[in-house]
């Protein structure tokens, strides 16, 4: 009997490979939404390592993945002590592929997780993840990524200012 299920080389993301590591560095911004695109850029940024493995949601193409961040920032601005909230993060993710046309692909993420301390502009620990993923595949292995990316409590504690970034990555298939 047939898989009913799209097979693994036909996902956007990774292609026939069943394994990727993926890593990110992205700008901060001092604004809590994703569009409209944030205009006011702060010393806020994000470095993310990520290991993924392809699956499908409902039959379309998606990624699972965990993801080790970390965010660094420099000194206030906008009101905002930013040096306050340079914290290691660990959260999993779900990525689906929204469309595939050659090597240009486009993904909507979500996911959950835990940042390493509670802080004045996050009020918990809880995180939760939405991500905007644009990709090119350079060849078969590697790919260039632009992301835009959310993180927020979802109004779990009383405060929830959340952390906006835009970024760059490259993942690698094997």
């Amino acid at each position: 009997m047939a898989d009913a299920c799209i097979l693994p080389e036909e996902n956007p993301f990774m292609g026939p490979y069943q394994n990727q590591f993926a890593f990110g560095f992205g700008q901060g911004f001092d604004t809590g939404i994703l569009l409209p695109p944030p205009v006011r850029p702060v010393p806020f940024y994000i470095g993310t390592i990520q290991y993924s493995q392809p699956t499908t949601f409902f039959r379309v193409p998606a990624r699972r993945s965990v993801n080790i961040s970390e965010t660094l920032g420099l000194h206030e601005k906008y009101g905002w002590q930013w040096q306050d909230y340079t914290i290691p993060m660990i959260y999993f993710t779900e990525d689906i592929a929204l469309f595939r046309y050659d090597r240009v692909y486009a993904g909507l993420g979500a996911g959950a997780g835990l940042q390493a301390k509670q802080n004045a502009r996050i009020g918990s620990k809880l995180l939760f993840e939405f991500k905007l993923t644009f990709g090119y595949n350079l060849n078969e292995k590697w790919a260039a990524e632009f992301f835009i990316q959310h993180f927020s409590n979802a109004n779990t504690a009383d405060e929830n200012n959340s952390y906006a970034f835009y970024g760059l990555g490259m993942t690698y298939n094997y």
